[in-house]
C-alpha cells in the first residue's frame, strides 16, 4: 500500500488549522502552525505546506507573511501552496515567482480545494484564474515565447473559463492530452516568473516603473524582524 500524502498547515486562524484535517480526508495533516517561523523551527516532513498569506495579528505582530513567507517555506525545502482570500493577480503571480507550487482560493468548495492540494503535492502547478488571464496577456505581448501553438490554444481556452471537456470538443484532442499541454505550460510559465524581473513585466503591461517593486520577490532586501512582510501586506 502506498503512503498517504501529507501536509502541514500554516494559518493564524485556529479554525482553519483545526478544520482542514476534518474536511479534507484525502491527505494527512502532520502539523499545524500559526506562523512560518514555528514550522521552520520544527521542520516536519510533509509533501506540501498549505500557507495563508496573512499571518500578522495582535498576538504575532512580527510574523513573516506574504511573499516573504512563501520564500521562507520554499527556501526550507518545502512545496508551498498558498491558501488565501487574496485576489490581486500581481500578488498571486509574485507568489509563483517566489516559488509557490500552487495558489488556492479560500472561496473554493472544499472538494475542489482538496483536489488542488493533491495536485500540488504531486508537483503540478496550480494556477488561479486571475493569473491565467495575466499569463495569456504576457503571451499575447510576446513576453513568454516558450509556448507552442497547442499550448497557446489551451491557455486561451483556460483564460476564458473553458473546461477540458469543452476544449477537447473544439480542438479534437483528448482531455488527457490537453492536461499534458497544461502541465508543460504551467511549469514553463512558473520558471518564467521566477527568472524575470518586475521591470520586464511593468514594461510589457504598461505599468509605471516600480509599480511591482513593493511585493515582487527579490526586489529588495527583507529585514529579519518581519517588517518587510508587514509593509507588503498593507499595499491594498
Amino acid at each position: 500500500m502506498s503512503e498517504r500524502p501529507t501536509a502541514v498547515v500554516v494559518d493564524d486562524a485556529t479554525v482553519i488549522r483545526h478544520s482542514i484535517p476534518a474536511l479534507m480526508p484525502a491527505f494527512d495533516v502532520v502539523g499545524s502552525y500559526p506562523r512560518v517561523e514555528a514550522l521552520i523551527a520544527e521542520r516536519p516532513h510533509a509533501d506540501l505546506v498549505i500557507l495563508d498569506l496573512h499571518l500578522v495579528n495582535s498576538a504575532q505582530p512580527s510574523a513573516r507573511q506574504g511573499v516573504a513567507a512563501v520564500r521562507a517555506v520554499v527556501g526550507a525545502g518545502y512545496r508551498a501552496c498558498v491558501y488565501s482570500q487574496e485576489e490581486r493577480r500581481f500578488v498571486l503571480a509574485a507568489c509563483l515567482a517566489a516559488g509557490a507550487t500552487g495558489i488556492v482560493s479560500k472561496s473554493e468548495p472544499v472538494e475542489s480545494a482538496q483536489s488542488m492540494f493533491l495536485d500540488a503535492m504531486s508537483g503540478q502547478i496550480v494556477v488561479p484564474q486571475a493569473v491565467i488571464s495575466l499569463m495569456e496577456l504576457l503571451v499575447r505581448r510576446n513576453c513568454i515565447t516558450i509556448l507552442g501553438p497547442r499550448q497557446r490554444q489551451v491557455l486561451a481556452g483556460r483564460a476564458r473559463g473553458l473546461t477540458y471537456a469543452e476544449l477537447s470538443r473544439s480542438l479534437f484532442l483528448s482531455e488527457s492530452t490537453l492536461r499534458g499541454y497544461w502541465r508543460e505550460l504551467t511549469l514553463g510559465v512558473s520558471r518564467y516568473l521566477q527568472e524575470t524581473t518586475p521591470a520586464d513585466i511593468e514594461r510589457a503591461l504598461g505599468l509605471g516603473p516600480g509599480d511591482l517593486l513593493d511585493f515582487w520577490p527579490g526586489a529588495g532586501a527583507e529585514p529579519t524582524d518581519g517588517s518587510a512582510s508587514r509593509d507588503w501586506w498593507r499595499l491594498r
